[in-house]
């Protein structure tokens, strides 16, 4: 794949915010999201959702700068965990102290296991054809979160699929026609013009911001007693919830890596999973909810054709402001889910492209056992994603975490089978940063 700017290049200073602006658009939504689920229906319960959120922001944008700088050094979000959440609201009966210190200690754990060495061992699995199927696998389990997002956004179901239908179109045409710095922040542009058009039709209301009026400037650590308790029944299932958090910042590294093109360069994965590992010590110890590298950002790549990992440094600045302004806030919070979500299906269209261009370079992904490599995984994922909600919750609490997450059951179905079922000799099998 072709890129106007590759990893290292500094985009021209305006087409570097505006990149860094859409970037910010993208990463905002999951904080917001799961920001107040957490605070809704999670057994944290009773948090100050404003509070959460400005310290949600302050853990994601100190982390993603980072990353860029000091960790993996490639192009992609941090944000709040949906894995760390389905562990949380599988313990309902868990008090805050105790998620705490499982998220802390979770963290603590995945830093050592990467300074050691552990993970650098393990990306030697994540062959060209593991990858490909990863991207794809990315675009089928968000596929209920943006129905949700579509449908749920007030007004009528029928209305809101339609304009999500035509402003997802509408970006997909304009990819094709535009060029340059236009294409490049079409997401952003997007969103500023999806979110006036709902508006100005009436469709349904945005919502309102936890926030509501809030200050122009709050701090959030004023006066932080988080508490900590070790119970070793809980932090048995976090482990399980971490294992899974690992594989899918593996799946999000060498996703990238395969774009990079020059695999593992310095410890990449070493690198970037120590940094996530600190990353939820930090939001154990602040009392959130843990954080992993988003596998959404390589259809962000693929899409903006910008690899570059300094556009991300705007976002991050700017949700450091962000973190400390609860007025801010709220405005965002105002942003139509539809809208989101339309975004959110344009960025999986890419994706998709992304992840069917890295398999066609894959010479033994042809022939029937190549494709039941790639298939039923996918068909795995999308059983698991659309289970219903009363199905999960009869499974074990110990491997919950793991056997109803969509993305972590795919990725595994796709390892057993290309190394176990399917596997190749030695000789044939390589890296995804290697050439096919």
């Amino acid at each position: 794949m072709e890129f106007r700017y590759g990893l290292d290049d500094r985009p021209p200073p305006l087409e570097w915010l505006f990149l860094g602006l859409q970037w910010f658009a993208v990463a905002v939504p999951s904080i917001i999201i799961l920001g107040k689920i957490i605070c809704t229906v999670g057994p944290a319960g009773a948090c100050d959702p404003l509070i959460y959120l400005q310290k949600m922001f302050f853990v994601a944008a100190l982390f993603m700068l980072i990353q860029i700088f000091l960790g993996h050094g490639l192009p992609l979000i941090v944000g709040p965990s949906t894995v760390i959440l389905i562990g949380i609201l599988s313990s309902p009966g868990a008090q805050p102290a105790a998620l705490h210190t499982a998220i802390l200690l979770g963290g603590l754990v995945l830093f050592v296991m990467a300074w050691t060495g552990l993970f650098g061992k393990i990306r030697r699995l994540f062959t060209r054809r593991v990858v490909a199927v990863v991207l794809l696998l990315i675009a089928f389990t968000l596929t209920p979160t943006i129905i949700r997002l579509i449908t749920g956004s007030g007004g009528v179901p029928r209305s809101n699929v339609l304009f999500a239908f035509v402003l997802c179109l509408s970006m997909i045409v304009l990819h094709r026609f535009l060029g340059g710095i236009w294409r490049s922040t079409l997401i952003l542009s997007a969103t500023v013009a999806g979110s006036l058009a709902w508006h100005v039709l009436g469709l349904g209301s945005a919502g309102a911001g936890s926030a509501g009026s809030g200050a122009l400037f709050g701090l959030f650590f004023t006066g932080i007693t988080t508490a900590f308790s070790f119970d070793p029944g809980l932090m048995a299932a976090f482990l399980i919830c971490f294992v899974a958090l690992a594989i899918n910042d593996i799946g999000s590294i060498e996703s990238m890596n395969a774009f990079a093109g020059d695999g593992d360069k310095g410890g990449r994965l070493r690198r970037g999973i120590a940094v996530t590992g600190l990353a939820n010590l930090a939001a154990g110890f602040l009392g959130i909810i843990g954080q992993v590298n988003y596998s959404l950002s390589p259809g962000v790549v693929a899409s903006s054709r910008c690899l570059s990992r300094f556009a991300l440094v705007p976002a991050a600045l700017l949700m450091l402001a962000v973190a400390f302004s609860p007025a801010s806030i709220a405005v965002m919070e105002a942003v139509p889910s539809v809208v989101v979500g339309s975004a959110m299906l344009y960025i999986l269209c890419a994706q998709m492209a992304a992840g069917v261009m890295v398999l066609m370079e894959d010479e033994r992904g042809a022939g029937f056992n190549g494709g039941l490599v790639v298939g039923i995984p996918l068909l795995v994922a999308v059983v698991v994603a659309f289970l219903p909600g009363e199905v999960v919750s009869t499974f074990p609490a110990l491997i919950r975490p793991v056997a109803g997450n969509s993305f972590v059951m795919g990725v595994l179905a796709v390892l057993c089978l290309e190394h176990i079922l399917f596997r190749q000799a030695p000789s044939t099998t390589k890296g995804a940063g290697e050439a096919p």
